[in-house]
């Protein structure tokens, strides 16, 4: 049964966040997140502020230096887009790889990059740590799909496909609140639990995304995102890579390498970026790109097969990625 709550529908993005900065608020945009929380009571409202009707929040737009993606853009939308199929690949990719199309076609980016844990402890009748308990019950109950990187203390790992394309890439996530506006480096955007394992965002009381701004990308790049999962019809990332690659011939001057499925955020894996800067991308250079990225994993004790399918898939996804 969903709580009581009070529900506006606002007209500006001023009026939102008055209505945001007392505590118990949330806000309403494709709602494909939010309403699932309340309903399953992983948090409580007392009052949802739907911000749907906010038109300068909508729209893919082509700027003078590359893109910009407003917050109420569907996942839909972004899949279908011809400029971005064409130039940002990968973005597309995610968008059309994340959910089911019923949902895509409701779900925005902005509650995408949002989105809370999808964590079976976190959503179900658990006080786990994430929620002000005193352990992660992932750490000795069933943690198949928990991650292998960047755990410390929360093992839940970070739902969305469009955020590793968006860091590849090193998008910049632009929001308004009761502090002014920010403009986010989107590597900056995601918390560790290590930083605060209460929070998924560095989003502050009130703080609204509002759009996503994308450089346009330098000659010779090439992009891709892959994602393996356990039910081809609609699932969570078991693993994903996103590949972001500028490529002079056949030898890489830079890349950007980011994981899905395999940390509580997006994980950029400098180490398979090393691994295959000023390298041939070749057969050789993506295996030892793949070892890389992985060779930090604590996998928990019934995940350790992500290793060898983020070797494989890492490794696959470099070399189809040399070939097009």
């Amino acid at each position: 049964m969903m709580p009581e709550f009070s529900y506006v529908r606002v007209k500006s993005l001023k009026e939102a966040v008055s209505h945001l900065s007392p505590d118990g608020a949330w806000i309403h945009a494709g709602g494909t997140d939010l309403l699932g929380c309340l309903r399953d009571h992983v948090f409580g409202a007392n009052k949802v502020v739907s911000i749907s009707d906010l038109r300068d929040l909508k729209g893919i737009k082509e700027t003078a230096g590359g893109l910009r993606i407003g917050a109420l853009v569907t996942l839909t939308e972004i899949a279908e887009n011809p400029l971005i199929k064409r130039r940002y690949p990968a973005l597309a990719q995610g968008a059309l790889e994340a959910a089911s199309p019923q949902l895509r076609n409701q779900g925005t980016v902005g509650g995408n990059l949002c989105q809370k844990p999808r964590c079976w402890y976190y959503r179900g009748e658990f006080h786990c740590l994430k929620k002000g308990g005193d352990r992660c019950f992932a750490v000795a109950g069933e943690n198949h799909y928990h991650c292998i990187l960047g755990g410390q203390g929360c093992y839940m790992v970070h739902p969305s496909d469009t955020a590793p394309a968006l860091v590849a890439y090193g998008a910049t996530v632009h929001t308004t609140g009761p502090k002014g506006n920010r403009h986010i480096p989107i590597e900056k955007f995601f918390v560790l639990p290590a930083q605060d394992v209460t929070k998924e965002t560095v989003l502050e009381p009130g703080e609204i995304v509002t759009e996503i701004i994308l450089s346009s990308p330098a000659q010779g790049i090439k992009s891709s995102y892959r994602k393996v999962r356990a039910r081809l019809s609609w699932d969570f990332a078991l693993a994903g890579v996103a590949l972001v690659l500028q490529l002079n011939g056949d030898i890489v001057g830079s890349a950007r390498i980011v994981l899905a499925g395999a940390a509580p955020a997006p994980w950029r894996s400098l180490e398979a970026e090393e691994a295959v800067t000023g390298k041939v991308l070749d057969e050789d250079t993506a295996k030892k790109a793949a070892a890389a990225a992985v060779r930090r994993a604590q996998p928990l004790e019934h995940n350790g097969y992500k290793i060898q399918l983020f070797k494989g898939l890492i490794e696959e996804a470099l070399i189809a990625t040399a070939h097009t």
